[in-house]
């Protein structure tokens, strides 16, 4: 089955390329073109797209708001974020919203089809520089906050690491290579994380993570 792709950015020229790119792999199909946020809700809601690809700044409604509707009302529709601008607050503003990626337009074209292709699979995809923002905002964030009442046993700093960069949807390879780990190590200090918090799986995990107040 091929991956349907919307793409929303208020950039015809840009979209025109994009659209070439794409319809030229044998695995995509893009379904449809939006060029602001309104366009994009009622256009998925019509086409159903696996994936969505999403500016941040367009008219009528932005990316942001866009991605947290869509986030809300269909779920299964999956958020890639393709922008130029990487600031601190548009960063958290879309991954806060559902995204499950973050690629600056900059991105070479076989990255882009690669991360199109994990983020069709469930994975998600960060552009280096946006990682290097999340470690950092939840290292201060862990320097600023206790450990949460309620839990049987504390996790360890490298615990929070692994459930806060779990709580944005990495999958154990990407946070492997974000903490420079190996990927064997990520699987036992989730498994820890999930005993401890008396979860079943990742994401019940990141649910009770910002139940806790821990993202």
């Amino acid at each position: 089955m091929k991956t349907r792709i919307l793409l929303a950015d208020d950039q015809a020229l840009f979209r025109e390329g994009l659209r070439m790119l794409l319809a030229a792999q044998p695995d995509f199909d893009v379904v449809g073109e939006a060029a602001n946020g309104e366009e994009a809700l009622h256009l998925a809601a019509a086409l159903r797209p696996h994936i969505v690809l999403m500016d941040m700044r367009m008219p009528v409604l932005d990316g942001v708001e866009a991605t947290r509707l869509l986030h809300q009302r269909q779920p299964d529709s999956r958020v890639i974020v393709l922008t130029t601008f990487d600031d601190d607050e548009l960063v958290f503003a879309g991954l806060a919203a559902g995204a499950v990626g973050y690629l600056l337009k900059a991105v070479s074209s076989p990255q882009l089809l690669e991360a199109i292709r994990t983020v069709a699979r469930g994975g998600s995809i960060l552009e280096p520089s946006v990682t290097a923002k999340v470690v950092a905002e939840f290292a201060r964030l862990a320097s600023q906050r206790v450990q949460p009442p309620g839990l049987a046993e504390p996790l360890s700093s490298r615990e929070l690491e692994v459930l806060r960069l779990v709580a944005t949807g990495a999958t154990n390879r990407a946070i492997a290579e974000t903490l420079f780990v190996a990927e064997g190590t990520v699987r036992n200090h989730l498994t820890n994380i999930l005993g401890k918090l008396g979860v079943n799986d990742r994401t019940q995990a990141a649910l009770k993570a910002k139940e806790l107040g821990l993202v």
